[in-house]
């Protein structure tokens, strides 16, 4: 008999069980000739051989190997149909009791099940991975709910979006008027105003877009977002004039957070029972630092109000001023918690305070609730926090959710300290609370522009101030650690970035590894030098195919073992498990960085391991959320901090290619910044200060709210 390799994605497949394979044959560079298929069908076994291997195989529960002799040997090439059609005869075989019976037959008829689903969205495109979620989440009536409304697919199942699910519809002939249809277009064009950072849209604009999105008239939007507004789903108000469309979860995060950060702001506070001036000496003294008169208006504002803002770029002081509240506040015998967004970013806390920190949604004790699928925190109006006061850095990153979390869970009399850059980008997720707040004047803050002199030896930080001036930024000097290398054209600028990571930086930087120390950041996705074409490039230049190396492909991504990945989506309910101290937790967030330890393909699993040494395992259906990360968009960057930053520059998008984005990026390095291709465009987004505005009600509320 003639072997072969199949390549594609079948999962929990067994020595035993036999498929048919639809595809093409291709030529992999290092395993030769494969038959990669995109659809399959599993043949169910008529022979009594034939059975025997399948049933031996483990795909039933409750029957190995000696159960499926035993089985077959009693009923022959009948055994499949009696299985199926008269389970109570399996109590014939010795050993095989009233329960196993049931539970062999039910798994067999779900096995089945799965086989005809699967058989069945096929015809649509959907992978089996799609078709193993749709199948947890509706069991034996998928096809059915598939048939009668897949627009309800969107909603439930990550990675099945509008788009797809319209397709089907359109297969399945459904009026392009239909409601479940528009309601759906409705939502979708909704979120994606959410994932593009907006809270809200004006309704005019909105109806617009839904209407060419769906090919139908703005009047049919317009009638139908009136009901859904009426019947709660969606939210319809006045906001300075013109009427406007929320999703209803940030509508109500937008109308508390307002509510609570005046609250918090007003309430009565613990006293400081010692001199404020004498306090800021005594701590000058038992550090060694001299705080400049800007820092210490920071300080006394801290300790004098209900909620302060500090924001400040890079070696402005910001962590000195962390520092000092803290040891002011520990003097008076006051709680304090210090958390950030990320958990790079509060590390990076720890590491230069000295305190410990967290994330936010640790120090909230987030979990994810089966009750209510969704995620909850465990401090929350009912269970608040128990704190003198809050220290929030790299607040720009909090977006309108996590920010509603985080005050519901602050007592009133709490001090609320956020500290964070306003000129980076905003938060990856919906809303601009720091920048609101701020430009809102509702709630002090203050702004930090003096460098101080260790900083001012670093050529990154003297050149992100200049450019967040609009200056543009020394380079090249000797001894110090901004650098551009002039390139034309984006193959070249390609050729160099590879010739970096892989020859050049690790012959200068002896001690860096050049997947954990080097970081490449880029505006873009798409193209030659976006993340997505710059991962495949360095995937095969720092870690290549290898016969020892495991690798899983997935949609157009290949995976494997040693690889650099990110995660891309908040997932509540991925556990992870760290080996030094056996704790086990929870959890993983949209931007963490991790490197694949192993891919198991007998079991089908990705084991990924994340900062602080936690173990994830994935299913091979969950390969969706991750991706690699040998490049990643400045946007994902935030919050994040690397030895060595790379980024091309060349001709993008203008409303990418801006002055934020490239200061950004530029903050993200501690030792080293290398740009490469053209001077020309990098003052072209210097010089571009387009801001892109972001539809966000927060400070619109905080100024109405003050003067009701």
């Amino acid at each position: 008999m003639e072997q072969l390799t199949a390549a594609g994605y079948l999962p929990h497949v067994d020595k035993g069980r036999e498929f048919t394979f639809i595809g093409k044959w291709k030529t992999h560079p290092t395993y030769g000739e494969q038959f990669v298929f995109e659809s399959y069908r599993e043949e169910i076994p008529s022979t009594a051989e034939g059975i025997k291997g399948f049933l031996s195989s483990g795909i039933l529960k409750g029957i190995g190997k000696k159960t499926a002799l035993a089985i077959v040997e009693k009923f022959g090439d009948d055994t499949l149909r009696i299985i199926e059609e008269e389970p109570e005869r399996l109590t014939e075989v010795h050993g095989i009791g009233e329960i196993k019976a049931k539970s062999i037959t039910d798994a067999f008829k779900a096995h089945k099940e799965f086989a005809k689903i699967v058989l069945y969205l096929q015809k649509f495109g959907i992978s089996t991975g799609y078709a193993m979620k749709l199948y947890k989440v509706y069991g034996s009536r998928t096809i059915e709910v598939i048939e009668e409304n897949p627009y309800q697919m969107v909603g439930d199942v990550f990675g099945i979006g509008f788009k797809k699910a319209d397709k089907i519809a359109e297969k399945l002939g459904i009026d392009p008027h239909n409601e479940n249809r528009i309601r759906s277009g409705i939502i979708y064009t909704l979120w994606v105003y959410v994932n593009d950072g907006h809270t809200f849209v004006p309704h005019k604009q909105f109806c617009e877009t839904t209407a060419k999105l769906l090919d139908i008239s703005s009047v049919e939007v317009h009638d139908m977002s009136v009901q859904m507004a009426f019947e709660g789903d969606i939210h319809i108000e006045n906001l300075e004039g013109r009427a406007v469309v929320y999703l209803m979860p940030y509508f109500l995060a937008e109308q508390k957070v307002c509510r609570k950060l005046i609250e918090i702001d007003r309430s009565p506070l613990k006293p400081i029972n010692a001199d404020v001036d004498e306090l800021i000496e005594l701590t000058e003294r038992q550090t060694g630092i001299v705080l400049s008169e800007s820092q210490k208006e920071a300080v006394k504002a801290s300790l004098n109000n209900g909620v302060s803002i500090i924001t400040g770029g890079p070696g402005t002081g910001k962590t000195t001023i962390i520092n000092a509240i803290i040891n002011i506040f520990a003097h008076s015998g006051f709680t304090t918690a210090i958390a950030a967004p990320t958990g790079r970013a509060a590390k990076r806390i720890t590491e230069t305070t000295g305190y410990e920190a967290s994330t936010i949604h640790r120090l909230l004790e987030y979990y994810f609730s089966e009750n209510d699928d969704d995620m909850r925190y465990g401090k929350n109006e009912e269970n608040k926090l128990e704190y003198d006061a809050v220290i929030i850095d790299e607040a720009s990153m909090i977006d309108i959710l996590l920010m509603r979390g985080l005050l519901d869970a602050i007592a009133s009399g709490t001090r609320l300290i956020m500290v964070g850059d306003a000129d980076q980008l905003p938060s990856v997720g919906a809303g601009n609370v720091f920048r609101d707040i701020i430009d809102s004047e509702v709630i002090f803050s203050i702004k930090l522009t003096e460098i101080f002199r260790q900083a001012e030896e670093s050529l990154i930080v003297v050149n992100a101030h200049k450019i967040n001036q609009g200056d543009y930024p020394d380079f090249n000097e000797k001894d110090k650690d901004f650098f551009f290398i002039r390139r034309s054209g984006e193959k070249q600028i390609l050729e160099t970035i590879k010739d970096l990571c892989v020859r050049r930086l690790p012959g200068y930087f002896k001690n860096y590894d050049v997947l954990k120390d080097i970081q490449i950041l880029t505006p873009i996705r798409k193209g030659t030098l976006g993340c997505n074409n710059l991962n495949r490039e360095l995937q095969d230049i720092l870690n290549p195919p290898c016969r020892n190396l495991n690798e899983k492909r997935f949609s157009d991504r290949v995976f494997r073992e040693g690889d650099k990945v990110m995660q891309i989506k908040n997932n509540y309910q991925l556990k992870w498990k760290r080996l030094d101290d056996f704790s086990e937790g929870e959890g993983v967030f949209n931007g963490d960085c991790g490197f694949i330890e192993a891919i198991d393909t007998e079991y089908n699993e990705i084991t990924v391991v994340y900062e602080d040494n936690k173990y994830v395992k994935y299913d091979f259906t969950q390969l969706d959320e991750l991706e690699l990360a040998y490049a990643v968009t400045v946007h994902k960057s935030q919050g994040s901090e690397f030895p060595i930053v790379i980024m091309p520059i060349t001709w993008f998008p203008p409303m990418l290619a801006t002055r934020n984005l490239l200061y950004t990026a530029v903050t993200r390095a501690k030792e080293a910044v290398i740009l490469v291709g053209s001077e020309r465009m990098m003052h072209e987004m210097i010089d571009n200060n387009r801001i892109v505005d972001r539809y966000s009600g927060l400070g619109i509320k905080l100024k109405e709210f003050l003067n009701c």
